[in-house]
């Protein structure tokens, strides 16, 4: 996080607002094999480490380097060792140096899950535990092609929901809010839920989060409108956004250019405040 109040303020007003179509209220939809952050774990990695001691010494070429390395980690996932399984399961749904493939991303993100469900919130491996939940909720969205996996909302549901109410994960914070804000017949209930839960994963730094909460906030959308606030939650999403993640950005040019001059001094005073507490 940038700390300075002259690099808080270039935040505010570093990118110049520009003309962009519209998009969704819910922003960009997330993808079954959109990649999770995880954490540092230097237990856990230790862990697969000591596993990883019986793995062939390193041949000379790249090919066969790889081909060793993807062996190792294989036999790390046999033994039951989450990380192992989570670099295979990310590999596979990525098609990272293997061929792309779904299902035995879903199988060992299943592993994961099925051993590890229990495991205490600050256990080493507890992050990976809880971005397989995630993983495993984006797959039941929209399941897989040609397989046993169907599209299924409740199951998916099911997986955000213990991922962010157990293990407190950002990611499945924001993509049970998401389900709970997008539901067409949302009752008063559910947008309670769901605004509940996208306040904690902006709250987190979940990005995603603060630029949907932003949108929210800023544009009056279900929620008494608040422009410098929801300002300053975009502000803060649009510096942690992917490139890719044009919405966030377009979001937030839209809002800078439509706030007046109170409302982006109340939202740089706002990011003094959060920066500033966040070094406390």
């Amino acid at each position: 996080m940038r700390t300075s109040r002259r690099i808080i303020l270039a935040l505010m007003i570093g990118a110049m607002p520009v003309a962009a179509p519209g998009f969704a209220f819910d922003g960009a939809p997330v993808k079954p094999d959109a990649a999770l952050p995880v954490m540092n774990q230097p237990a856990a990695q230790a862990v697969t480490a000591q596993a990883l001691k019986k793995a062939p010494p390193a041949p000379a070429t790249a090919t066969a380097v790889a081909a060793s390395s993807l062996t190792s980690l294989q036999y790390a996932a046999e033994g039951g060792h989450p990380v192992a399984q989570w670099k295979l399961g990310r590999m596979y749904a990525d098609g990272n140096g293997v061929i792309q493939d779904d299902l035995r991303a879903f199988e060992y993100f299943s592993r994961i899950a099925n051993a590890h469900a229990e495991d205490s919130p600050s256990a080493p491996q507890a992050t990976i535990v809880a971005n397989a939940f995630v993983a495993l909720g984006r797959y039941y969205l929209n399941g897989i092609p040609n397989s046993k996996i169907k599209a299924d909302t409740d199951r998916a549901r099911e997986m955000f929901s213990y991922a962010a109410s157990y293990f407190g994960n950002a990611d499945a914070q924001y993509d049970l809010a998401r389900l709970y804000l997008k539901t067409p017949d949302a009752s008063r209930d559910d947008f309670r839920y769901g605004a509940r839960w996208l306040g904690l994963a902006a709250q987190k730094g979940q990005h995603q989060a603060q630029a949907m909460l932003g949108q929210m906030l800023f544009n009056g959308d279900r929620l008494p409108r608040q422009a410098a606030r929801g300002l300053m939650w975009l502000t803060l999403a649009r510096d942690n956004a992917a490139p890719e993640e044009t919405w966030i950005r377009e979001s937030y040019n839209r809002a800078f250019a439509k706030a007046s001059d109170d409302d982006r001094a109340s939202a740089l005073q706002m990011l003094e405040h959060w920066v500033q507490g966040k070094k406390e």
